[in-house]
């Protein structure tokens, strides 16, 4: 849970104040979900928050190591808190419920496993249970209850139990709720006690009616505001916010501000004193599942776009005085990067020992403690090894605090996932490695072989229609030469910092 506060502690650097925590979603994969057999009982979904041992939840998570504690999530909220950062947490219903569904089948919509039967007897009471566990971890007087994505054809249902779950929150712990903004026609209406984020533009849903309806409502617009964890099928999102958008992306020339919802059309935009508008969240998706990215990853794509957001929600776009121009960002942005916010070290900078280096161990070592636990990118990091024949794919080469680099394969591990580069290391003899890294990448150079570097990628499956290799980006991972049972020997140990 130390990197979800370090961004906490990052984001209030720039005076954003909300980190929006999505805690319950499923890939979505038309071959698995629809195809009429059980597949979708196999594809990826996961709830993130941890019932206590016993609970009748415990079904919810199988992947006890992919969720939070209540002690690990009370600890990121009060961490996030001292620093003026409310933690909202999400857990999304009746669409993006697979995770609810491979735990209790009985409560899909036939045919939809992604779905939840809202007129199934036993749904509602199931999500109410759900909540009921939970709510007491939640310091936020809100939550969201997601609820977006719906069976159109199903509104009366979603209305009615967005409005109940409204009743139920606010009567069990005396808290408001927010949702994604949707399209489900009904003969209903949502209360307007309800907060409306607004991520894209259906009949139903155009910020400049919904505040004159009297709705509160936050500016989450993908056009503006959306990025996917590392690739956006069909580039439809940029890497980070795009900067032409967000600095002359608006009708009159100006740029994003949390009134603004359209690029092209001055009639979906507001005033920026427009009651009702809360202000503005950005939005990065991980859609490519959990082996597509590691959390540092995250912090590297989040880092440029989370200054500009604050920039933009700030000084708005020809609001204030103290806007920045675009070319003034530019200037001031890498400075803000590396000066770094008191109290996190997301960069995962380090102090070298002499000049570039931060360590030089020439001798052969099997195993050695270093006082660095991780070195962000870009390095290099040079060694020579020689595994066992004993045990020639068995231990670590190096371990630290965000990953670790296992012999077998050269596989890097990070945020739980095994990322191999598939190279078996000969017995019994040196090879000489060269692992060069940037945020963007890492890859080896093996024996000098410098027309042939290896790349470390992973394979992403793109909503099941095909697979798309990224390269992954480690940090080096420093505490540690030699561990848990490695054998053989390793020497000639290099770790510098490039320019």
């Amino acid at each position: 849970m130390i990197l979800p506060a370090e961004l906490c502690i990052y984001a209030s650097f720039f005076k954003l104040n909300e980190f929006h925590l999505h805690a319950s979603d499923n890939l979505w994969n038309p071959d698995f979900l629809y195809s009429g057999g059980d597949a979708w009982k196999e594809l990826y979904a996961a709830f993130r928050f941890r019932p206590p041992p016993g609970s009748p939840l415990s079904g919810l998570v199988p992947r006890v190591n992919e969720s939070w504690s209540q002690s690990d999530f009370s600890s990121v909220q009060e961490t996030c808190a001292s620093h003026g950062v409310t933690v909202i947490p999400e857990i999304d219903t009746p669409g993006h419920s697979l995770a609810i569904t491979q735990w209790k089948p009985e409560l899909m919509l036939s045919g939809q496993p992604d779905l939840l039967n809202l007129s199934y007897p036993e749904t509602i009471p199931t999500i109410k249970s759900i909540w009921a566990e939970f709510l007491p971890w939640f310091s936020s007087s809100e939550v969201s209850i997601g609820a977006d994505e719906y069976d159109a054809s199903l509104g009366n249902d979603y209305v009615s139990f967005v409005n109940e779950m409204f009743a139920y929150m606010h009567a069990e712990a005396g808290k408001s709720i927010r949702i994604w903004g949707t399209n489900e026609p009904s003969s209903y209406t949502i209360s307007q006690n309800i907060t409306i984020q607004h991520w894209d533009f259906p009949d139903a849903d155009i910020p400049v009616r919904l505040l004159e309806a009297g709705y509160r409502v936050i500016n989450s617009e993908q056009a503006f505001l959306y990025l996917d964890g590392k690739y956006s099928d069909g580039n439809v999102y940029p890497y980070s916010l795009d900067l032409d958008l967000m600095f002359a992306g608006a009708p009159n020339g100006g740029g994003g501000a949390p009134n603004i919802f359209s690029a092209t059309d001055a009639s979906n935009n507001t005033s920026p004193d427009a009651q009702g508008l809360r202000g503005a969240i950005m939005a990065l998706w991980s859609d490519w599942g959990n082996n597509a990215t590691t959390m540092l990853e995250d912090y590297y794509q989040l880092a440029q776009s989370l200054a500009v957001l604050g920039e933009k929600t700030w000084a708005g776009s020809g609001v204030r005085d103290t806007e920045l121009t675009r070319a003034q960002f530019e200037e001031v942005y890498p400075v803000m990067n590396k000066a770094a916010a008191p109290g996190q070290n997301l960069n995962r900078v380090v102090q070298p020992a002499y000049g570039n280096v931060v360590y030089s161990y020439p001798a052969p070592y099997n195993t050695l403690v270093t006082r660095y636990a991780s070195v962000g990118p870009p390095y290099t990091l040079q060694f020579n090894v020689k595994p066992s024949a004993d045990a020639p794919d068995v231990g670590t080469l190096f371990e630290g605090e965000d990953c670790k680099l296992h012999v077998a394969n050269l596989t890097f591990e990070a945020t739980g996932q095994l990322f191999p580069l598939g190279y078996v290391l000969p017995e019994n003899t040196y090879t000489s490695v060269e692992i060069h890294a940037t945020t963007l990448y890492t890859y080896a150079i093996l024996d000098g072989d410098v027309a042939n570097p290896r790349y470390w990628t992973t394979d992403m499956d793109i909503w099941g229609e095909y697979m798309e290799v990224a390269n992954m980006s480690f940090a080096a991972p420093a505490r540690q030469i030699g561990a848990a049972g490695f054998s053989g020997s390793i020497k000639d140990v290099l770790l510098t910092l490039d320019a």
